[in-house]
């Protein structure tokens, strides 16, 4: 039985990654920027993202949480692991693996803010714009989608499929085991 729909091969993530990785090449050629991950959906598009990059740069973690068991948004956003790298003055790139409500990367772009950087970015591989609830700034999007439930690529449905290879849609069975599950709680 498969559970979910391919949107994007294998093939075809790599090669948008290593154009993103050429773009930020470019446009970073003389400076040496900061990637903060956002964990755990992130990690795998930030792996393959820095091996293809041209320029010196850092790489730091942080850990914001707004699903509740892997499947419904909520909107309370838990922090559960901070940056450490000093940002004052460096430019920092968010790499995020979806921008969906814009409510966990609105408080990461408020947080860093904080931090006096010289330039703020957000790279991002998925962007459903149609999911959008507050306004944030996406400069470096690998693919748009519907606001459809996504999975594989380090995206994942209850700790489950973030190794798949490739990003599919779960099927409407999926769904409905999420929808009743949330409503247990």
């Amino acid at each position: 039985m498969t559970e979910y729909k391919t949107i994007f091969s294998a093939e075809e993530i790599e090669k948008r990654v290593c154009e993103l990785a050429g773009e930020i090449s470019n446009d970073y050629t003389d400076g040496k920027p900061v990637f903060i991950t956002l964990l755990k959906g992130a990690f795998i598009f930030m792996a393959d993202l820095v091996r293809h990059l041209t320029i010196p740069h850092e790489i730091d973690f942080v850990s914001l949480s707004s699903y509740r068991n892997g499947a419904k948004r909520s909107n309370v956003i838990e922090v559960v692991n901070h940056i450490r790298a000093d940002l004052r003055d460096r430019d920092v790139i968010i790499i995020d693996e979806i921008v969906d409500s814009g409510h966990t990367l609105s408080l990461l772009l408020r947080t860093i803010g904080e931090k006096r950087t010289k330039s703020l970015r957000v790279c991002t591989l998925l962007d459903k714009p149609s999911a959008r609830k507050t306004d944030v700034p996406v400069h470096y999007s690998g693919f748009k989608i519907p606001d459809i439930f996504v999975v594989g690529y380090g995206l994942d449905y209850m700790e489950m499929h973030r190794n798949l290879p490739f990003i599919a849609e779960l099927t409407p069975q999926l769904k409905e085991l999420a929808i009743t599950a949330d409503n247990r709680q």
